[in-house]
């Protein structure tokens, strides 16, 4: 009996990685279409193709089309690069590092889930499902900047009367969606170009000038 036990205890786990791996294939390829033709050009069944699987299995394992858009985000919004700068934040205490730490931080993501971003900046507009997976995603972005802000609030850092909710809002101004979109697309300023400038801007902008040493 318990050998019986097991053995299906072992059929479930290799379902569960079989289901795995079936979804983040779908996400893949979804993220490569949407990219390539847009994301209501895209259809379910081209996912499939690409992703090597059923129409069906999309819509049951990946949610449809609205399931792998709220995948993509859930990507570059909550993923372990959120979680990992923040606890290497919480051990800085130079208030110009944590600043250089984000701005790096926020260039990785860019250099890595720009395409998503651009994607869901674009389909929001126009989809109730897009525009709500971009306001959730907005509002874990916000968060960590506010997270941000607080700790340097919390080291004394911010220039004289600035709250720790006005350099959250000066951190967004600046590593918002526009920021490294502006300087690296529109004026074709290198991704180290771009982080250098963004960096020592908000670093004048929000910290006070004893902290503040460019």
């Amino acid at each position: 009996m318990p050998k019986a036990s097991t053995t299906a205890k072992g059929v479930a786990n290799r379902r569960a990685e079989y289901a795995d791996i079936t979804r983040q294939a779908a996400v893949d390829a979804a993220r490569e279409l949407f990219a390539k033709k847009g994301y209501f050009a895209t259809t379910v069944n081209e996912v499939a193709a690409a992703a090597r699987v059923s129409p069906a299995t999309v819509y049951s394992v990946n949610g449809g089309k609205h399931g792998l858009l709220k995948s993509l985000i859930d990507e570059w919004s909550d993923g372990s690069v959120v979680s990992e700068g923040r606890t290497h934040i919480e051990g800085l205490d130079d208030p110009v590092e944590i600043i250089r730490y984000l701005t790096s931080m926020t260039r990785r993501m860019r250099e890595s889930y720009g395409d998503i971003m651009k994607l869901v900046l674009a389909t929001a507009p126009h989809d109730t499902a897009a525009a709500d997976g971009l306001a959730v995603a907005t509002k874990r972005y916000r968060g960590f900047d506010a997270f941000v802000a607080k700790r340097l609030a919390d080291l004394g850092a911010l220039r004289e009367g600035l709250s720790a909710k006005d350099a959250t809002d000066l951190i967004w101004f600046y590593l918002g969606y526009a920021g490294f979109f502006t300087l690296v697309d529109d004026n074709k300023w290198s991704y180290a170009k771009a982080e250098e400038w963004l960096s020592g801007t908000v670093e004048q902008s929000v910290l006070g000038p004893s902290v503040y040493r460019r």
